[in-house]
């Protein structure tokens, strides 16, 4: 039986023993500096520099994709692109929510192909503008459905 368990903490400081995955929301347009990557970054360089080369390279880099960066031995980052663009457009919010959900069904592929738990912020509702109970939803579709164990910071 999988575990959703909701804390206050840093996600990018995973309380779990094990291996992990910290799973966070990219857009489609190549922008990383505003929200969750920050903190990212000042943790690791690796996955804002493993996201750069995949904008450049243009190979698989759409709406709904993910990239698996290793950080350490036990701790993988997925950057899931999910958000189209970073700006609302007529009223739509950046989130795209079927997007969400084929990279969180991939994430939970490879969390049970490594015998990983997945970590995350609050995916898809800041910058992006979703709403947590939509992305809670999908959440328990892919990754519990699944049986992945999955961690959801707040920030203290």
């Amino acid at each position: 039986m999988s575990a959703f368990i909701q804390l206050k903490g840093d996600a990018t400081n995973p309380l779990k023993k094990g291996h992990k995955i910290i799973a966070h929301v990219c857009n489609d347009i190549g922008c990383w500096g505003e929200g969750f990557v920050l903190c990212l970054s000042k943790r690791w360089i690796k996955p804002q520099e493993a996201y750069q080369e995949w904008v450049n390279s243009k190979e698989g880099f759409v709406l709904g994709e993910v990239q698996f960066v290793s950080v350490k031995d036990d701790i993988i980052v997925a950057n899931m692109i999910a958000q189209r663009d970073i700006k609302p457009l007529n009223g739509v919010p950046p989130i795209r929510y079927e997007a969400l959900k084929r990279c969180l069904m991939k994430a939970a592929d490879f969390a049970f192909e490594n015998n990983s738990s997945i970590h995350m912020p609050r995916i898809g509702c800041g910058l992006a503008g979703g709403e947590w109970k939509k992305v809670e939803n999908i959440i328990k579709q892919t990754l519990l459905k699944a049986d992945i164990d999955v961690f959801v910071y707040d920030l203290k």
